[in-house]
C-alpha cells in the first residue's frame, strides 16, 4: 500500500479473506475505538498488492457500502470466529474494504 502522509510504498502484513478474484480486508484492530493506521493509507490510496507466497494480485479497494455488510459479515466471521466479539465490544462500525482486481 502507499502511505497516506508519506506518499511512499508500505509493506504490512494483514490478514485478509479470500472473497472473489479479490479479498476483503477488515479494519477491526481488535474493536478497538479506533481504525487501524492502515486503514487510512487505502482510503486515501486504494490500489494495493496483495501478495501470499508467489502469488500477487493487483487490486483496488473500496469501502463496502452498509448495505453490502450484512451479506459479507457472515464470511468474514466463518474465516475468523473473533470478528463477531470484535463488533460486539466496539460502537465502532467496523469498516470493510472489498479488493478487486483492476480493471
Amino acid at each position: 500500500m502507499t502511505g497516506a502522509k508519506s506518499g511512499k510504498v508500505i509493506t504490512i502484513p494483514l490478514m485478509y479473506i479470500p472473497y472473489g478474484q479479490g479479498v476483503l480486508l477488515v479494519a477491526s484492530q481488535g474493536g478497538a475505538p479506533k481504525n487501524p493506521v492502515w486503514y487510512n493509507n487505502i482510503a486515501r490510496n486504494p490500489d494495493i498488492a496483495v501478495r501470499h507466497r508467489t502469488h500477487r494480485m493487483n487490486l483496488r479497494a473500496r469501502l463496502a457500502a452498509p448495505e453490502e455488510k450484512s451479506a459479507l459479515w457472515p464470511i468474514c466471521d466463518a474465516q475468523y470466529a473473533p470478528f463477531v466479539d470484535y463488533r460486539a465490544r466496539t460502537d465502532r462500525d467496523i469498516p470493510i474494504f472489498v479488493c478487486e482486481p483492476r480493471g
